[in-house]
């Protein structure tokens, strides 16, 4: 099993606005400790040793928490259950946080149970 690292991202607002995954590109920098701000997984510890390393993506490349990103990290095809080779209690952890940021960032989200 691979010992993923996880964080609560940073982020300065929130949006509803459509959801593309982000490439390393779509950032206005290349060091990874920022650009891994934006994410909730890395297989090789914050900051991550590769932009490949960085799973589930919520906080857009704009610093804003994406409603639409929490929902694919919730249950989408790119979800936390789609991440390779993760223990079934990191996968509990990060689904509380995803509750947990989608909750306290969107009025109307009722994420969880």
């Amino acid at each position: 099993m691979t010992d993923y690292a996880m964080h609560e991202p940073e982020f300065s607002g929130t949006t509803t606005e459509e959801w593309d995954e982000p490439r390393l590109e779509d950032f206005d920098t290349d060091d990874l400790s920022e650009v891994a701000d934006h994410f909730l997984l890395s297989a090789s510890g914050f900051p991550p040793e590769n932009f490949t390393d960085l799973k589930l993506p919520v906080v857009d490349p704009d610093g804003n928490l994406n409603r639409n990103a929490l929902q694919t990290v919730k249950s989408g095809g790119h979800g936390v259950g789609a991440v390779d080779d993760i223990d079934e209690d990191k996968q509990d952890s990060v689904e509380e946080l995803i509750d947990e940021l989608a909750n306290e960032g969107f009025e109307d989200a009722d994420f969880g149970d």
